[in-house]
C-alpha cells in the first residue's frame, strides 16, 4: 500500500515537562506551577507546557496511521534525550523525513519501524520522541491497510505464539493529587495503584520516611473502607524516584529494613517500589537494585522493586533483566525511540522472567497511549500505564477502553 500524503502538526501532550533537578533540590510549588530557576538544559520554567508532533500517514486508499511524537515529563536527565519542543523539530521532519516517508510501502511494519528507528540524519540519530512517533504511525498504517488491529499485526510480524488474547492489568497514577485520585482509582477498581509521585522528601517521604509509610497506611485502609466487593485487591505500585536512596545514604541494611516495614504495613496488599535508588549512572543503579532484589528475596519478602532510571534504552533493559536488577522493568515507551524497541524488550522480559511494565509517561498523548495499549495487549505485558495525564480518570479510560475495543474486535472474528 502506497503512501498518499503525510501531515505533520504541532500538538500537546496530556501533562507538562518538569525539571526533575530543580525539583529535588527543592524547587518550591507555587499554585501547579514551581518558583525558581529550571537547571537542566533547554528549559525556560521548572514546570513548562508539554509539546509533541503528530504524524498522519494517508494511504493510497485514504485510510490514515496516526502517531504521535512526544517525551517524557522528566526529560534531559537520567541518560534521556533532551527537551523534545515542537518548534525545534518540526521542520526537520517536514523537510527531511516526510520526503522519504512518502517513498514507502506499508506492507510490513518491523522492517520499515526498524529502518527509520535506527536512521542517521546529518550524522546524528533521530531524538528518540521522533522515531517514537514515527513507528507508531506506521504500526497503524499497516494494521489499517491490512484490516487489522495493531496487536494482531505485531503478533504476526513478531511470531508471537500465544493464541488467546486477554487484558492487561492497568497501572493508574495519582499525580500530586495521592488522596482524591485513590478514592477514583477505587471506585473504578484500578488494577494497580497509585504512584503517588514521591519525589520531595520533606513533603513526601519524610526524613526517615514517615510521611510515606503513613501513605501506605492510609492506602490499605482506604481501600478496605471503600472497594466495592472483597474481590477487589489491587497492587500497591509506588514510585519513589531514589528518594529512598537518599534518605538513608544508600544504606541497604537500612533501606531493606525500611522496605520490609513498609511491605508489612501494606498488608494484605502487595507493595511494589518503583526507583527506590538512583545511583547517578547506569551501572550503579543497576548494581543497587540487583543487590536489593537479592536481599530481599533471600528474606522471603514478596515486595517488588522495579526499576526506571538508567534503564532507558532496549540495550539497558536487556542488561538490567539478565542481571536481576529488580523484580520488574518499566519499560518507559518514549525513552526507547521506535515502538520496535518497547515490543523487544517486552518479549525479551517476558522471556528472562522478570516483570515487564508497558510503561510511559503522563506527557503523552491519546494517540501514543491506544498505540502502546495494542502492544502490551499483544506481547503479553505484566501491566501498562493509565495514560496520559495525571488526572486518572482520561487515562485511564483512554487505555481501558482502547483494550477492551481491541479484544472485542479479536473476540469477534
Amino acid at each position: 500500500m502506497k503512501i498518499k500524503h503525510i501531515y505533520v502538526s504541532k500538538s500537546y501532550t496530556g501533562f507538562f515537562f518538569d525539571d526533575q533537578k530543580a525539583i529535588k533540590e527543592g524547587a518550591q510549588n507555587d499554585g501547579f506551577c514551581y518558583l525558581g530557576e529550571p537547571l537542566i538544559p533547554g528549559f525556560t520554567k521548572v514546570r513548562q507546557q508539554g509539546e509533541a508532533i503528530s504524524l498522519q500517514i494517508e494511504l493510497e486508499n485514504g485510510l490514515i496511521g496516526y502517531g504521535d511524537c512526544a517525551a517524557v515529563q522528566y526529560s534531559g536527565t537520567g541518560g534521556r534525550d533532551p527537551l523534545f519542543l515542537a518548534d525545534d523539530y518540526i521542520g526537520m521532519i517536514r523537510e527531511d523525513l516526510v520526503p522519504m516517508l512518502l517513498k514507502e510501502n506499508i506492507q510490513n511494519f518491523r522492517q520499515l519501524a526498524e529502518k527509520y528507528d535506527h536512521l542517521m540524519i546529518r550524522g546524528k540519530r533521530l531524538h528518540t520522541a521522533i522515531r517514537y512517533g514515527i513507528t507508531q504511525a506506521l504500526l497503524w498504517a499497516t494494521a489499517v491497510s491490512k484490516g487489522k488491529t495493531m496487536a494482531e499485526i505485531v503478533r504476526e510480524e513478531y511470531h508471537i505464539p500465544e493464541k488467546d488474547y486477554h487484558p492487561i492489568p492497568v497501572f493508574s497514577q495519582s499525580g500530586d493529587d495521592r488522596y482524591t485520585n485513590v478514592d477514583k482509582m477505587i471506585l473504578k477498581e484500578a488494577d494497580v495503584l497509585p504512584h503517588a509521585l514521591i519525589n520531595n522528601i520533606d513533603k513526601k517521604l519524610g526524613r526517615q520516611g514517615e510521611i510515606l509509610k503513613t501513605y501506605v497506611a492510609w492506602l490499605r485502609d482506604r481501600i478496605l473502607t471503600h472497594r466495592n466487593h472483597d474481590q477487589y485487591h489491587p497492587i500497591l505500585h509506588i514510585d519513589v524516584y531514589g528518594t529512598i536512596g537518599i534518605i538513608f545514604a544508600n544504606d541497604l541494611d537500612k533501606i531493606v529494613a525500611y522496605l520490609l516495614d513498609l511491605e508489612k504495613t501494606a498488608r494484605p496488599f502487595g507493595l511494589r517500589i518503583e526507583g527506590p535508588i538512583d545511583g547517578g549512572a547506569r551501572e550503579a543503579t543497576m548494581m543497587a537494585l540487583k543487590n536489593l532484589r537479592e536481599r530481599l528475596d533471600r528474606l522471603g519478602s514478596n515486595l517488588e522493586i522495579v526499576a526506571d532510571e538508567w534503564c532507558n534504552t532496549l540495550e539497558d533493559i536487556i542488561y538490567f533483566a539478565d542481571q536481576k536488577a529488580g523484580h520488574m522493568l518499566q519499560i518507559k515507551t518514549p525513552d526507547l525511540g521506535g515502538v520496535n524497541n518497547t515490543i523487544e524488550a517486552i518479549l525479551y522480559c517476558n522471556k528472562a522472567m522478570i516483570g515487564s511494565y508497558c510503561g510511559g509517561t503522563c506527557n503523552e498523548t491519546n494517540i501514543s497511549a491506544e498505540v502502546t495499549t495494542n502492544i502490551a495487549i499483544a506481547c503479553n505485558a505484566s501491566q501498562c500505564l493509565a495514560k496520559p495525564g495525571m488526572g486518572f480518570d482520561e487515562g485511564y479510560m483512554i487505555v481501558k477502553n482502547e483494550m477492551n475495543r481491541v479484544l472485542e474486535r479479536i473476540r469477534k472474528r
